[in-house]
């Protein structure tokens, strides 16, 4: 485990305490690795009960609800697939806040459209959802690290800019 890793996923443990929160996370190109950051903290329980790795489309549907005609007509690594990915992950696990990414770690598997380090993330809940694009440099390591500390980050970020939660 890294060490900003855990120093973030501490940060985002005492954002949950002290707003009452519970998160959730969907994963397909960090194979969970944003889960494995946030129960590396000791207590992490009280705020983390559920994550999904749904590296498949078939996964996508099935646990998290995505419609086949989004995969179909966006793919999987778009916005519309992570929108989906995190209303459905909220809706599924009962949490009140989440993350969802997709995205082409490498080395192979890029397109001109969508080129190796293309990661879109997700963060919220049923009702309200912030989404970005990343193009990160460097091998699969490299990509997936980025956008696990970027979720960890993002998720703090939803915690630290309100008053209170209303996601649902």
């Amino acid at each position: 485990m890294r060490l900003d890793f855990l120093t973030l996923a501490e940060r985002l443990g005492h954002a949950c305490h002290a707003h009452g929160v519970t998160v959730t996370t969907a994963e397909s190109c960090t194979g969970g690795g944003v889960a494995n950051a946030i129960t590396a903290v000791a207590g992490s329980s009280a705020y983390f009960e559920t994550g999904y790795v749904t590296y498949s489309n078939a996964a996508k549907s099935r646990l998290l609800g995505v419609p086949a005609a989004v995969l179909e007509a966006h793919g999987a690594v778009s916005r519309e697939a992570v929108e989906a990915m995190v209303a459905g992950a909220c809706r599924e696990s009962g949490a009140d806040l989440g993350v969802a990414i997709s995205g082409v770690a490498g080395p192979g598997g890029g397109s001109p459209d969508k080129p190796v380090g293309t990661v879109w993330l997700a963060w919220g809940g049923i009702r309200r959802v912030e989404v970005e694009c990343h193009h990160y440099p460097g091998d699969r390591l490299a990509v997936r690290e980025q956008a696990v500390r970027d979720a960890l980050i993002g998720l703090i970020r939803q915690l630290e800019s309100q008053d209170k939660i209303a996601m649902r």
